[in-house]
């Protein structure tokens, strides 16, 4: 049998025994699923990307306490009467215009203010936590991890589930990995199964459930009107459909009427609502600065502050503005103002701090970049604190750096690995040696030694170990290299070793550069 027809039985073998040892019951509807991630580990990973995912979403809406608490209190009485209403479920409102709601394993659900200025009563918005809470309860995210994560890494996961351990390796993978790797659709029958069952929690709750309807139904047209904003948001993930409506309408048909609660629900959004001009201006910048207009995106923006001068974001992209027009200085303060008015976001702190590195002050652009860093740990941030740590010659700490900035897929990710290259110059000089072996017209063997770094290299150290002979010993020998190696020089040294020795065998040989230092 072919080597390749019998690694894929092994691997049509290994997937059938993962799919059988990974059967679980869904918590939700009483039927077998796949999921290799347990509760407990569904929950940790839920707990681990919550800041990371609401950071890098723009941050909790801040200018209403209020209305964060509104939100939360709605989700947990909904959670109360959820399958798994011991899940650690919070519920957080975050500060993005982009329609959006999610929810991460373990019951770590939010929802964007973009969102909610859609909706028009409290059963709408119990509608969409609803369907949030039965995707945590019915361990959607986990089941989603398991094919998600399994089909990406193909035999490296089928590897780990030899090795019986399959649940443990996939935890750390799924964990390592975060969300974007996971988190990308739900299948079709998750997004039924998530109306069909939101609509009993929406029920049991008090609510009116055509609430649910009506959401749909909204979706569905907004989607006619080609808003694509709308559409890469929300139901990128959640696609609306007719047939939904129609599903969601059948569902309705079974539940007594509930409670709307549309004024408490106004009553809430109210500083939204009162906002939104403000917000509207905002887009106008964001367009303006798109267009390589900076000079007319301080202009809307002067009108968004003026309408909202609390909102942090406004005074970012004033930022952002200011640095276009080559003026540091309004940049630095506006970014300053940006941190003033909320401190737990990152990214007006990773502005200021890439704008002080490009303006020479690395003391303030290190606490800045570290500040962003620890909030939430981009790409951008590292490469610059990686920057930092190479002027300084910490090249351990700059390695770490620079291998997280070179993920990204970008031109930022081919920055970071030249900058590894040039770490590990400093790291390990006789990584960067090449060698060849031959043998002299006298027998002896021959190695050649290229120095194909950038750098003049000195105390070279060899190491040569010959065949191993009857007895199951290999001969070795130390040798030093004293004189300087110039980047792209070529020096043959003669061994001493193995004379009368056949060419043939020259290749048996191993030479390995203990150490070497640069010249500086």
């Amino acid at each position: 049998m072919k080597d390749w027809l019998k690694a894929a039985l092994v691997v049509s073998a290994t997937m059938a025994a993962v799919t059988l040892s990974g059967c679980s019951v869904n918590p939700v509807t009483g039927k077998s699923q796949l999921s290799l991630i347990s509760p407990q580990q569904e929950i940790a990973i839920g707990e681990k990307n919550y800041s990371p995912s609401r950071q890098s979403q723009g941050g909790d809406y801040f200018l209403d306490p209020a209305l964060q608490s509104y939100i939360s209190g709605v989700g947990k009485k909904l959670a109360a009467v959820s399958d798994r209403p011991k899940l650690p479920y919070e519920f957080v409102v975050l500060n993005n215009r982009v329609p959006n709601a999610w929810a991460l394993p373990g019951g770590k659900i939010a929802i964007n203010i973009g969102l909610l200025v859609l909706l028009d009563d409290e059963a709408q918005l119990a509608a969409v936590l609803g369907h949030e809470i039965v995707h945590a309860a019915a361990r959607h995210g986990a089941t989603q991890m398991t094919t998600g994560t399994l089909a990406s890494i193909g035999l490296i996961a089928v590897g780990a589930a030899v090795q019986g351990q399959p649940g443990e390796q996939l935890y750390g993978m799924a964990s390592q990995m975060g969300t974007a790797a996971w988190m990308a659709k739900y299948g079709r029958d998750d997004e039924l199964e998530s109306d069909y069952y939101g609509m009993s929690y929406m029920a049991k709750a008090g609510y009116e459930v055509w609430g649910a309807v009506e959401l749909q139904q909204t979706f569905v047209e907004l989607s006619k009107s080609r808003q694509t904003d709308f559409l890469s948001g929300l139901f990128a993930s959640h696609p609306p459909s007719v047939e939904r409506v129609e599903a969601n309408k059948l569902r309705a048909a079974e539940f007594p009427s509930g409670h709307r609660y549309r004024q408490r629900y106004q009553t809430a959004i109210a500083q939204l609502i009162k906002d939104e001009p403000a917000y509207a201006a905002e887009k106008l910048a964001i367009k303006a600065l798109a267009d390589n207009q900076p000079s007319l995106a301080i202009k809307h923006l002067d009108r968004a502050v003026a309408l909202q001068p609390a909102e942090a974001q406004f005074w970012l992209l004033r930022g952002e503005a200011w640095s276009m027009l080559d003026n540091p200085s309004n940049a630095e303060k506006s970014y300053t103002t940006a941190i003033g008015k909320n401190e737990a976001v990152f990214s007006p702190y990773l502005a200021r701090g890439i704008l002080r590195y490009e303006q020479g002050d690395r003391v303030a652009a290190k606490a800045d970049l570290m500040q962003s860093y620890k909030l939430l740990p981009t790409a951008k941030a590292s490469y610059y604190l990686g920057e930092l740590a190479l002027d300084n010659k910490q090249y351990k700490q700059a390695n770490g750096f620079f291998q997280h900035a070179a993920q990204d897929r970008g031109e930022l990710g081919n920055l970071s690995r030249e900058k590894i290259q040039q770490v590990n110059l400093q790291l390990q000089p006789q990584s960067f040696l090449v060698f060849s072996q031959a043998v002299s017209n006298k027998g002896a063997l021959l190695i050649s030694v290229v120095n194909t770094s950038p750098r003049a290299m000195r105390s070279i150290v060899l190491q040569i170990a010959g065949p191993v002979d009857q007895g199951g010993y290999a001969s070795t020998k130390t040798i030093n290299i004293t004189r300087d190696l110039q980047p792209g020089q070529q020096v043959t040294i003669n061994t001493g070793l193995s004379y009368f020795l056949p060419n043939q065998q020259a290749a048996r040989y191993r030479i390995l550069a203990q150490s070497a230092k640069l010249v500086d």
